[in-house]
């Protein structure tokens, strides 16, 4: 039997409802294919901010630092907005994503027949859209320095940060996007701001010579202003996107949004070896919901999917939920985040059940 050691942070807000029910899907999917998960939970964001005062311990990263794969719910709430940038929750996040060297951010956005009328822009629109955006996590404006707020000798005071790449920066997140194109409809547009902005002059350089070892792959260029429109007037024209890290921050959540929900769609974060990788809904905790069971657990059940698929090779099995999710919206089951007017709204534990009772 197969073993696999994976780190469970459910984090904060709605995280521990959602994570309740991944589990027991990744449960459910390990007992189906003769594959033992040992998962071990720890607290990350602002629950180990109230216990430990700190948003990441030692302890923790060490722990993700020694898992097959790290399993995260969501982190963050209007509670600990008055905290000092350096630990806020989220700074777990972007500490966990820089000590395990994830430097690949894999968002799809997936249209569902059923949900269809679940979106704002016209199903004519929308209809058959299935793209993924490739985001740089580890360089551009997030992680460059210099960076801060410092006071002029007026006593003004100055913002600064920095927007900075590498050659091989860009090379190995421009492999992924090939490599991902490769695998789905051999199309791969580079989102940059080459006219504008000189460190993305020398993406789109590192990116064309990349390409050439892709000859496979049809490359085309795009300014991220005119792919932001490009999103809503036509998204049926984009297979992979990749794109810098800011860019891709905000891209990836506005082509979340063609589905209708922010709930729906999951995420993998990809580091250079195989047991470095982090998967979470592309959504925050929502705090204003938390508790209630009334959240979307379908985002976090799909990245218990993409850690099958990209770090245990178990595509069957991943394959198997994406299945099961399709199956149970099918049925009409809805949570409130994609529910029309006037349908009948389940839980948080009876879309998870829903899911189960497909895969069994």
């Amino acid at each position: 039997m197969k073993r696999y050691n994976v780190a469970v942070l459910p984090g904060d807000g709605i995280g521990p409802e959602i994570m309740g029910e991944a589990v027991k899907v990744l449960k459910a999917v390990g007992k189906k294919f003769g594959t033992e998960f040992v998962l071990t939970e720890a607290l990350v964001g602002g629950a180990s901010i109230d216990a430990n005062g700190v948003p990441l311990t030692d302890k923790v990263l060490d722990l993700t630092l020694k898992s097959d794969a790290v399993l995260l719910g969501a982190v963050g709430g209007t509670r600990w907005e008055t905290l000092d940038y350096s630990i806020r929750p989220e700074r777990a996040l972007l500490a966990l994503r820089k000590e395990l060297g994830l430097f690949a951010n894999l968002r799809p956005a997936k249209i569902y027949k059923d949900l269809i009328d679940a979106s704002t822009l016209k199903p004519e629109v929308i209809d058959g859209v299935d793209l993924l955006v490739v985001r740089e996590l580890t360089g551009g404006l997030y992680f460059g320095v210099p960076k801060g707020i410092e006071t002029l000798p007026d006593g003004t005071e100055r913002g600064v940060n920095t927007m900075v790449y590498t050659t091989p920066e860009i090379e190995r997140i421009a492999r992924v996007g090939f490599e991902v194109a490769r695998k789905r409809g051999k199309k791969l547009c580079s989102v940059d701001k080459a006219n504008v902005l000189e460190t993305t002059e020398l993406w789109r350089k590192v990116v064309i010579k990349v390409g050439k070892e892709f000859p496979d792959v049809s490359l085309s260029h795009m300014y991220v202003d005119n792919c932001a429109m490009q999103l809503i007037r036509n998204p049926r024209q984009f297979d992979v996107i990749v794109t810098e890290n800011t860019f891709g921050d905000i891209l990836s959540d506005e082509a979340s949004m063609l589905t209708g929900s922010i709930g729906m769609l999951p995420s993998a974060s990809l580091g250079a070896a195989k047991n470095r990788a982090m998967y979470e809904p592309i959504h925050g905790s929502a705090p204003d919901i938390a508790g209630k069971g009334i959240a979307n657990p379908i985002a976090t059940i799909l990245s218990v999917a993409m850690m099958l698929k990209y770090s245990f090779d178990m595509e069957a099995a991943s394959d198997l939920i994406e299945a099961a999710v399709e199956k149970v919206l099918n049925k009409g089951y809805r949570t409130a985040d994609i529910a029309s007017p006037g349908e009948k709204k389940s839980t948080c534990t009876e879309m998870g059940e829903a899911v189960l009772k497909e895969l069994a």
